[in-house]
């Protein structure tokens, strides 16, 4: 399959610089570095030249992509699927059970892994694929991945992959060093150990970045948050906290004051991060309130708003954080809530303005739309047309009623203008999709 099948099939007319740039330096050194903003499309830039180096004689896991979450690694997965190559790929990643992935393994027969360093250690240790295989190891958001916190895992995983001869590392800001035990030496350029591509300074955010300060009277920021996001409105915003616990509270407070909005954490089930989030992608829920973990490789497309709710812990936290909106051309505006006593970091402008909450307060906004919730899926045999046909023909609804359309293995979700719903669901009460019978309901 050439180049435009795939960019076809992908619905993209041409490569960017960086993505061109990726392709001609793939071959040239054994270690590679890409530095590219949140956004620009790092993930096709090393797939397509990936998939290119795989060999049809061999057998079996060929390339070992890590990545910092469960997020990251479906959407990696989903982004080589879409590619339509005749590669197999599947993620790895903690919170199902791991016997169900090796069964899965041994079945599908991979020649691509994506996992997260906890969930990959745990197939290496146990022996579930021939790890002598693989000649390629690609880290994503690697400055996250070779922190102190994780440098014990990631360490155990490259020491159980000795046949490897390629490293590709991205991210969208750089680490300080790369530790040894990743096995780059340190000197770049054609042809030597290592080649770096840094195209962070060719769409600097700071540009297109609106940064500005909120004062809350008091330490305990809700009421000041809640303020803001009335004033934001109906925009799409993404609120940062530093915890977990934060991230319940946070949206806790803002439920009970009748905000619509989500949480987002890594103590959560996998399938209610995955509801939170397409509620967020598709407009029906205005406001996520997460910590980090949203801040890398999610493919979030129109943020309008941040919010540092918390200050970030440092400054490639603030970077990543600030890097879900003004993605590429688009603007974007960032705000810090701050109290009287909380001085701004040493990596944010000393002179950013204040932002005067009104006096008048808006209220909570309405969102336009709403998620449906479909109990069948692609293993049901069910597909976006005929989801899509089923609501025009069965729903009553137009095509400008309809937006996101996400099928998954089980399930699918759709969203619908909200203003239909309750219309919608008394016309499909008892009615078939493809002649099954299945549940249809708002997804809370």
């Amino acid at each position: 399959m050439n180049l435009q099948e795939i960019l076809s099939r992908l619905q993209i007319e041409r490569l960017t610089p960086m993505q061109e740039a990726m392709q001609e330096a793939y071959g040239q050194a054994d270690n590679l570095v890409l530095l590219s903003p949140t956004g620009s499309g790092k993930t096709l830039a090393f797939l397509l030249p990936l998939v290119r180096s795989l060999r049809p004689d061999v057998q079996g896991v060929q390339a070992v992509v890590l990545v910092p979450s469960r997020e990251l690694a479906l959407q990696t997965e989903n982004v080589l699927k879409a590619m339509g190559t005749p590669w197999k790929a599947m993620s790895c990643y903690g919170g199902r059970p791991a016997m169900e992935e090796h069964r899965t393994m041994k079945s599908l027969c991979p020649a691509v892994l994506i996992a997260t360093p906890g969930r990959m250690n745990d197939h290496l240790h146990k022996q579930n694929f021939d790890a002598r295989q693989v000649t390629t190891l690609v880290i994503d958001e690697f400055d996250k991945c070779l922190e102190l916190g994780f440098q014990e895992e990631m360490s155990e995983v490259i020491r159980q992959l000795p046949a490897l001869r390629k490293r590709v590392l991205l991210s969208a800001t750089d680490a300080k060093e790369i530790p040894l035990f990743v096995g780059i030496r340190q000197t770049e350029g054609k042809g030597q150990h290592l080649l770096k591509l840094d195209y962070l300074e060719e769409h600097p955010v700071a540009d297109r970045l609106n940064l500005m300060r909120v004062l809350s009277p008091q330490k305990d920021k809700l009421e000041t948050l809640y303020q803001l996001l009335c004033t934001l409105g109906n925009a799409s915003t993404l609120v940062f906290v530093n915890y977990r616990e934060s991230v319940e509270r946070v949206a806790g407070y803002l439920m009970y004051k009748r905000f619509p909005c989500e949480a987002f954490h890594g103590g959560m089930e996998q399938e209610d991060r995955e509801r939170a989030l397409y509620k967020f992608r598709n407009g029906s829920c205005p406001v996520l309130i997460s910590t980090d973990l949203a801040a890398r490789g999610l493919d979030i497309p129109r943020v309008s708003n941040i919010v540092h709710y918390h200050l970030p812990v440092n400054q490639e936290a603030f970077i990543h954080r600030n890097g879900r909106t003004a993605r590429w051309e688009a603007t974007g505006a960032s705000y810090l809530i701050l109290h009287a006593e909380e001085a701004l970091p040493d990596y944010v402008p000393d002179d950013l303005p204040w932002l005067e909450l009104p006096a008048r307060l808006p209220k909570p906004p309405k969102p336009q739309w709403a998620t449906l919730y479909i109990g069948k899926g692609k293993k049901d045999k069910v597909n976006k047309v005929d989801i899509v046909g089923f609501l025009y023909k069965k729903g009553g609804l137009a095509k400008e009623d309809i937006g996101l359309v996400d099928v998954k293995d089980h399930c699918a979700f759709v969203a619908v203008k909200s203003g239909k719903v309750r219309q919608l669901l008394t016309l499909v009460r008892g009615e078939k999709i493809k002649g099954v019978k299945t549940l249809i309901e708002e997804a809370r």
